[in-house]
């Protein structure tokens, strides 16, 4: 039996680690590898980036080898933005392609504009920021109370909506993989903004809606892992 490995972008202001406990609720065929980004995490000492083409690029050459066996590409919010072109530039490297791509949690990339209505091009001071994490609901207050702690995650969250709001699409041939969009009933991006991620493959596409805002994701852990596994359990075995 093939494994597959399951490549994951973090979202907006987080380290590559808040997957890292998937590793515990998935079988041992999906190897769980989480992707850190410049800047945060273990690459702490690195420079952020502001630019998501250019950051694409970048982990594209770094992924070489997780990418020459079978492999998933995963992101949610930022992340499955990230995912999406990271596909694209692993695609322009002439590496083989992923055997699906996961969108979670955030409008298809010809859908950006929402981020266009809120000016995220420019850099958002301190409150607005604190704002934004108390509007998704996925940051407990004591931690927005603690200055330390957000001296060293606004400047990473800054940085993340730079990335979005700078953001420019590129026309280019449809992804040929299963591409499976995942998306919070509670969230913000539209069904509109969500089927729209269809036209971005020339594979299977699906939608799939869980109970919940921003950070289904956690909220419903065991119900996205299990529509994870009955999604490529069928993928492996043909890998």
């Amino acid at each position: 039996m093939t494994a597959l490995n399951l490549l994951c972008l973090p979202y907006s202001g987080a380290s590559a680690m808040v997957y890292s406990r998937w590793r515990r609720k998935l079988p041992a065929w999906l190897q769980v590898r989480p992707v850190e980004l410049p800047g945060r995490g273990t690459r702490m000492a690195e420079p952020l980036h502001t630019n998501l083409q250019v950051l694409a690029r970048q982990l594209a050459a770094e992924q070489r080898l997780a990418t020459s066996a079978p492999y998933v590409l995963l992101g949610h919010s930022l992340g499955a933005l990230l995912a999406f072109e990271l596909a694209h530039e692993l695609q322009a490297l002439g590496s083989r392609p992923p055997m699906a791509l996961f969108a979670c949690g955030t409008a298809a990339p010809t859908r950006r504009e929402d981020y266009e209505r809120n000016n995220w091009r420019e850099p958002k001071g301190d409150a607005e920021l604190i704002s934004e994490l108390r509007e998704l609901q996925g940051t407990p207050e004591e931690v927005l109370a603690n200055a330390e702690l957000m001296s060293l995650t606004l400047p990473i969250l800054r940085a993340d909506f730079l990335l979005c709001g700078s953001y420019a699409y590129r026309q280019r041939p449809a992804l040929q993989c299963p591409l499976h969009v995942l998306g919070g009933v509670d969230d913000r991006a539209s069904d509109e903004q969500l089927q729209a991620w269809r036209q971005e493959t020339h594979g299977p596409f699906s939608l799939q809606m869980f109970p919940g805002g921003h950070f289904f994701i956690h909220e419903q852990e065991d119900q996205v892992l299990a529509a994870l596994v009955a999604s490529l359990e069928p993928l492996r075995l043909s890998a």
